[in-house]
């Protein structure tokens, strides 16, 4: 199925791994014109290089940063913030500093971007907007609650950008993945299978452990390059007349009629 990116310009914030490196290489297998964003020189090089991209280098939760990013991505027609940070700390540890760097990181660093290149979007009038979010921010657990919220800022920035841009050609949308297996992901259950009787081979240790940790439909965990599809139509001309949405791509983790 051709997608109809070909040639457009595309941003994707923190692609030198995981979700972002997902999305970055199949809007490139598509034919769009992908800038590939890291802090890390090295490995967001490397990712360029495979496949066919351009580099971008810094730092988004500083405006200096962004200003390089920027400047270094030139006209941009997609863009997707992907970029951010958590952790595994909880209420007691979660001080007044570590929400507004955790703040800063995941949402406002978004913003940055936003500022800086959808207004060119909006003169050329086409554009796209995605922010990548998550099911915690319908449904937050007690653990990361500085995460957790700026999840929810994602989601309603979004919705808040798709009014602003109303009728402008250029459309803001959410991606919420639910638990993706990552390399370390499965590094971390292999390890921990032993003592929690989840069995020997994959396949039985990640149905025991999505039961555990992520109950869901699928009975497994999401996998980036369907983070990516998702982020893919969103980004195409098939999805034209969607605005505001949050598209849910987590196996059913999340129950709700909304």
């Amino acid at each position: 199925m051709d997608l109809q990116v070909k040639g457009r310009r595309a941003l994707i914030t923190g692609s030198s791994s995981g979700l972002g490196e997902a999305i970055a290489r199949l809007l490139a297998a598509e034919g769009a014109d992908v800038v590939v964003h890291g802090r890390d020189v090295t490995r967001t090089e490397a990712v360029a290089k495979d496949i066919g991209a351009v580099a971008a280098i810094g730092d988004l939760a500083t405006d200096a940063g962004a200003d390089a990013v920027a400047t270094a991505a030139g006209e941009i027609d997609i863009l997707v913030n992907n970029a951010g940070a958590y952790d595994t700390v909880g209420w007691p540890e979660s001080s007044a500093e570590l929400w507004q760097r955790t703040y800063n990181v995941n949402v406002v660093s978004g913003i940055r971007m936003i500022h800086r290149l959808v207004p060119g979007m909006r003169d050329r009038g086409w554009g796209r907007v995605v922010q990548i979010g998550g099911g915690l921010a319908m449904q937050p657990m007690a653990m990361q609650p500085h995460y957790n919220a700026t999840l929810a800022a994602r989601h309603n920035l979004a919705v808040s950008l798709a009014r602003e841009l109303a009728g402008t050609g250029v459309t803001s949308n959410v991606v919420a993945p639910g638990a993706i297996l990552a390399d370390a992901t499965r590094d971390l259950l292999i390890g921990l299978a032993p003592s929690h009787d989840w069995g020997t081979e994959w396949p039985e240790i990640e149905a025991n452990a999505v039961k555990s940790f992520v109950p869901n439909d699928i009975g497994r965990f999401g996998r980036p390059d369907e983070i990516a599809g998702a982020v893919a139509y969103l980004c195409s001309p098939y999805a034209d007349y969607v605005s505001g949405a949050t598209l849910r791509v987590d196996g059913g983790a999340i129950r709700s009629v909304a």
